[in-house]
């Protein structure tokens, strides 16, 4: 039975994943994972398409592109694997494929789920039990996107920028007293959660005016109440002023 074509429209991103032949590794020294980076690198330039996000595991790769034709996916991933596979085969002695099979596809086709692409590629090694964090993790795109290190490998997507943009404008207001952890657990919830912390720190964090107590002095209100009781006979209900306010007389809490 022919198999399918591939649903790859140009100019929407494509997630991108293929394994090793029997999940066999593909990755055997730190010099396997440079030499692959290279060729992808010139690789998705000549074919036309636009890297946002990868991550190299021992046995199998995930990309995350922008294809500016319908099949510039299917031509990067055939030339990138035929170089790798001929370094990989002249290093260490073998014949072969390396590739299980063709490569998986998926479009990403909405913010949403481009988002959520990126973080799973990113995080693969954490899910994997190899780090505790994505950013100990050499040989993905989380340090360069994340703004800790230079990537040129790498082009940001527009819904990305996006997305980073209205992170740090929700976590603006916590700068200047939050500390960095707090505000980077901050920016891993959901958008939605985001914006409910964030409106509730914006009223928080609004002046509040008191009134001032009968001394000239601003005081909270069990204050003003204990000082207006030192002054104010409140068991006759009598004062110099006239009648005690309601609010002087209500019990102050314990």
């Amino acid at each position: 039975m022919p198999r399918g074509p591939r649903l790859i429209v140009p100019e929407i991103a494509v997630h991108i994943v293929q394994r090793g032949h029997d999940r066999r590794d593909c990755f055997r020294h730190d010099t396997d994972y440079l030499v692959y980076l290279a060729n992808l690198r010139d690789l998705a330039v000549k074919k036309g398409c636009v890297l946002h996000a990868y991550c190299l595991m021992t046995n199998h790769i995930h990309l995350l592109v922008t294809p500016s034709t319908a099949d510039a996916c299917a031509l990067l991933m055939r030339n990138l694997g035929q170089r790798y596979v001929q370094y990989f085969n002249r290093r260490y002695k073998r014949s072969g494929t390396l590739w299980e099979g063709r490569f998986k596809s998926c479009l990403v086709d909405t913010a949403q789920y481009l988002i959520a692409c990126y973080r799973y590629v990113e995080r693969n090694p954490v899910r994997a039990g190899m780090v505790a964090s994505a950013s100990d993790y050499p040989w993905s795109s989380h340090n360069g996107n994340a703004g800790r290190a230079a990537n040129r490998l790498l082009t940001p997507h527009p819904e990305y920028l996006a997305w980073r943009s209205r992170r740090r404008r929700d976590t603006e207001p916590m700068r200047s007293y939050l500390p960095s952890e707090t505000i980077r657990l901050f920016s891993l919830l959901s958008e939605t959660r985001r914006t409910v912390v964030s409106r509730s720190l914006a009223r928080s964090s609004r002046p509040r005016y008191r009134r001032m107590s009968a001394d000239g002095s601003s005081a909270s209100l069990p204050a003003r109440r204990a000082n207006l009781r030192k002054m104010i006979d409140t068991r006759n209900c009598k004062s110099s002023w006239g009648s005690v306010p309601e609010w002087v007389r209500a019990p102050s809490p314990n």
